[in-house]
């Protein structure tokens, strides 16, 4: 597979290494999910900063507690000094799409809760514009009304359901205006949550270029 190849996995491993070394002694910090966070605990678990972990899906508590990480819970703190996690798309305008391992909403949870959402991400993430399929997370009460309603949605095969219990689907429509479909999905009963980021919640993309190169971008300075 392409996104497996060695030229990415270093490039995702550069992108871990210029986050990791923007966590601070005493900070706590958000991790999301996914392959780009899974080697992110990797990179962690030889750092060894001296910080607070909170996780966003049992994949990546799994792994930060095999590596040692000390996690601790959400509600258990006051917001989060940083959160870090990958990104399956990443657009011109500074928009994301996020989401392919069906814990996006978690995903935002944290990344909502952290003064400073750091992306990182391989050059490949890097798209002229967003395509679909988008995630989405509905509630598991009539899902097909649901996708009904919203249009060109199916119910994803071999995802049973979210961390949290939600019905995991995906969007199959145009995404040429991600600001109107945002806000056309946030007010669709039904839609716990979508996996469009908006370049305001990003402070930070860390993009590895090759195995010791990486690209800062910052989307927030995009937006008018």
């Amino acid at each position: 597979m392409a996104g497996r190849s060695p030229a990415t996995e270093a490039e995702k491993r550069a992108a871990a290494w210029a986050a990791a070394r923007l966590i601070r002694t005493g900070m706590t910090v958000g991790l999301g999910s996914g392959s780009t966070v899974a080697g992110l605990v990797e990179v962690l678990a030889q750092a060894r900063p001296d910080a607070y972990f909170v996780v966003a899906s049992p994949a990546t508590a799994a792994a930060a507690k095999q590596h040692g990480l000390p996690l601790v819970a959400l509600d258990a703190v006051a917001g989060l000094d940083l959160a870090i996690d990958g990104a399956d798309q990443i657009a011109p305008s500074g928009w994301l799409i996020k989401g392919g391992g069906a814990a996006h909403t978690r995903e935002k949870i944290v990344a909502a809760a952290a003064r400073r959402f750091i992306v990182i991400a391989s050059s490949n993430k890097l798209v002229e514009r967003l395509r679909p399929p988008l995630p989405l997370e509905l509630l598991p009460f009539a899902p097909g009304a649901t996708m009904a309603a919203i249009g060109s949605t199916r119910r994803r095969a071999n995802t049973a359901a979210s961390p949290d219990g939600g019905v995991i689907a995906d969007y199959h429509g145009p995404i040429d205006d991600p600001g109107q479909l945002a806000r056309k999905l946030d007010q669709q009963p039904g839609v716990i949550a979508h996996g469009l980021f908006p370049p305001a919640m990003v402070d930070l993309v860390l993009v590895g270029r090759d195995s010791c190169r990486v690209e800062a971008l910052r989307p927030r300075r995009s937006v008018a």
